[in-house]
């Protein structure tokens, strides 16, 4: 399993690095979670400058996708060589948006009608897109998801965890990862807000252990 996580110059640390940190807490054989950008390294929105493991073409072929999101990425949309270097198939990869990374997923077609999450500042130019957004931190139809706001990566990364290798897994990534004293509650809304977004087999799991 690889899950290429889209990163470009500019980029949130939050998104990618949150995102990046939960999904690695599955140790599994074969599971492996790396940067994507088309260059060999990027700086962040603050200066943190990160060596990339991937390049567009690994992430198309992955596994799964999340788009992350940055300070440049109406510049990102508008680049005719990057876009088409992102060839995305949701029949056969998950893909996942965060924030500003849901307008990429909007300008490569993977939204259609489909609703969908994304920060403040970004949803303006979604909409301009011709997406429906929510206001609510996460949403996902089949196998395209998008969040709204930094820390709704938890969310994201929880879904793509339940959903390749199910929703227990999820639940321990998210209950090592949440602040002592509120684990439980941590986990309890992340599964709240994740779970009606999940195959009606593992939802239905879910319901009948708890």
């Amino acid at each position: 399993m690889h899950i290429a996580i889209l990163t470009f110059d500019g980029f949130n640390e939050l998104d990618s690095f949150i995102a990046l940190g939960i999904l690695n807490r599955v140790k599994k054989p074969g599971w492996r979670v790396t940067l994507a950008a088309p260059t060999s390294s990027v700086t962040s929105m603050n200066g943190v400058t990160v060596q990339i493991g991937s390049s567009l073409a690994d992430a198309c072929a992955a596994d799964a996708v999340i788009a992350g999101s940055g300070m440049r990425t109406r510049e990102i949309a508008a680049d005719a060589a990057v876009m088409s270097a992102l060839r995305l198939n949701a029949s056969r990869q998950l893909i996942g948006a965060q924030c500003s990374g849901t307008l990429l997923l909007a300008k490569l077609g993977l939204l259609g009608a489909v609703p969908a999450c994304t920060d403040l500042t970004t949803k303006p130019w979604v909409q301009e897109a011709g997406v429906q957004v929510l206001e609510q931190p996460f949403f996902a139809q089949g196998n395209v998801a998008t969040a709204g706001g930094c820390l709704s990566s938890t969310y994201m990364a929880a879904w793509l965890i339940a959903r390749a290798e199910g929703i227990d897994a999820a639940a321990s990534a998210i209950h090592y990862v949440a602040p002592v004293g509120e684990k439980d509650e941590w986990v309890e809304r992340t599964l709240r807000n994740i779970t009606p977004y999940l195959p009606t087999t593992s939802a239905a799991a879910h319901l009948a252990v708890t």
